[in-house]
């Protein structure tokens, strides 16, 4: 996946010369690489919508199998996602609904992904506004089970930077707090509650307020938490870390905190709710 967000590699030579006849050759591999190159320019570069459609079905090529063809919708998504070009996004969206998340087999390890790398790469490059608007197509347009693939799924290919991964352990390793939220609030399993914990204790200082918040959207989502075994072995450290109510409700020696309760139903009716709440009402408070 990664091989097609990095700048495609310029080459010397241009495209073959047509053969006599008129009959025009098929682009290069060399062609082929010159106008990739040219059509990610002009994505970060933030041309308008239509001229960008116009290239990418009918002037652009990338190289598959020994063969040219043009870029598709999912494809040019991810160069939309990386350079935050948030028009183009609403429009392939648009245009081309649950189909712009759909990405075709990997030409390099042949592999039929799970789930969409959509996500994770607007988790990666922290584009709120590009990872809002794909989590609205998925909840308008694709059927649940669809929509839980996508959601869950790991979309990266064996050898991606993120394979492996969901978005939300992206969103938790990255302690990128906001598109957790998003994610968690559109139906995403709370499935990374070992890497917050792992994340609260050796981050760096600058991003500590980060990894905390997201430690307390992951307990808001958790129907029934299982305490790490870490947890176990070290109960006074993670005891003072945590609070004595969220430490005892993650070992099951107390019920949740009601204010915690409470949040729970506010956080699962939309991002917006917690966003908005004053710092004393914010999820760290119940500790």
């Amino acid at each position: 996946m990664w091989g097609l967000l990095e700048e495609p590699e310029r080459e010397a030579q241009p495209g073959r010369t047509p053969p006599a006849g008129g009959e025009s050759a098929p682009p290069s591999h060399q062609h082929s690489s010159l106008t990739a190159f040219s059509f990610y320019c002009s994505v970060r570069e933030g041309l308008p919508v239509w001229l960008l459609e116009d290239m990418r079905s009918m002037e652009v090529f990338c190289w598959e199998d020994g063969r040219p063809r043009a870029f598709l919708p999912s494809e040019a998504l991810l160069y939309a996602i990386v350079h935050d070009h948030r028009e183009y996004a609403h429009y392939l969206l648009n245009s081309y609904s649950v189909n712009t998340l759909r990405m075709p087999q990997c030409s390099f390890c042949r592999s039929h992904r799970s789930g969409t790398p959509h996500l994770s790469v607007a988790v990666r490059y922290d584009r709120i506004s590009i990872l809002s608007m794909m989590l609205e197509t998925l909840k308008d347009f694709a059927t649940s089970s669809e929509q839980q693939e996508f959601l869950d799924g790991c979309g990266s290919c064996s050898h991606g930077t993120d394979a492996g991964k969901t978005a939300v352990q992206v969103a938790v390793e990255l302690s990128r707090s906001d598109c957790l939220l998003l994610l968690l609030v559109h139906g995403a399993q709370p499935d990374g509650l070992d890497l917050a914990l792992q994340m609260l204790v050796s981050c760096e200082v600058s991003q500590q307020r980060h990894a905390q918040r997201c430690l307390d959207l992951l307990l808001l989502f958790l129907p029934k938490p299982q305490p790490p075994h870490f947890m176990q072995e070290e109960p006074s450290r993670w005891q003072g870390l945590l609070g004595n109510k969220v430490f005892s409700w993650l070992c099951g020696l107390a019920p949740p905190p009601l204010l915690l309760q409470a949040l729970r139903c506010l956080a699962q009716s939309g991002p917006d709710q917690i966003s908005t709440l004053p710092s004393f009402l914010q999820p760290h408070s119940w500790q």
